[in-house]
């Protein structure tokens, strides 16, 4: 698993709250999202509001995040530390999946590195391996097409 070669940013102070995920139990991205992570058998499953609240937070194409997983863990079945996105090249311990989530959303959002890129040029610096940038796009594709 390539990452990162930054240290994680600190999880956001918005943690996720009952009414919070109640707003995304009717939002049309979940049942695609979790279903992908389903029909993979990916622990990531159960954190689909997670990645959609993250999303929104802080701008993100809401396929991101959970496309990194897959790549990086395979939506957390490889994953080490609670860090599904093998952030810092793996070496990065964080406390809960979702804190992984907002931590790694936070840094592509809001990092020297990364804000104001295009999603190639984001994706680009997360991994400079020559494929990555279209392993990614395309399990993006697939959680955006899964019914």
């Amino acid at each position: 698993m390539l990452g990162v070669v930054s240290a994680p940013v600190p999880v956001s102070p918005r943690m996720v709250s009952a009414p919070l995920t109640r707003e995304y139990t009717s939002d049309p991205r979940l049942a695609p999202l979790r279903q992908f992570f389903t029909r993979t058998e990916c622990p990531a499953a159960a954190y689909a509001v997670d990645f959609l609240i993250v999303a929104d937070e802080f701008a993100l194409d809401w396929r991101l995040l959970p496309s990194l997983s897959f790549i990086e863990s395979t939506g957390g079945k490889a994953s080490h530390y609670n860090n599904l996105f093998g952030w810092d090249s793996g070496r990065a311990h964080f406390s809960s999946p979702s804190a992984a989530i907002h931590s790694v959303g936070s840094h592509l959002a809001q990092s020297a590195l990364y804000r104001s890129k295009s999603l190639d040029e984001i994706l680009a610096t997360y991994n400079p391996e020559r494929d990555y940038v279209q392993k990614v796009k395309s399990v993006m594709r697939r959680i955006a097409t899964v019914q």
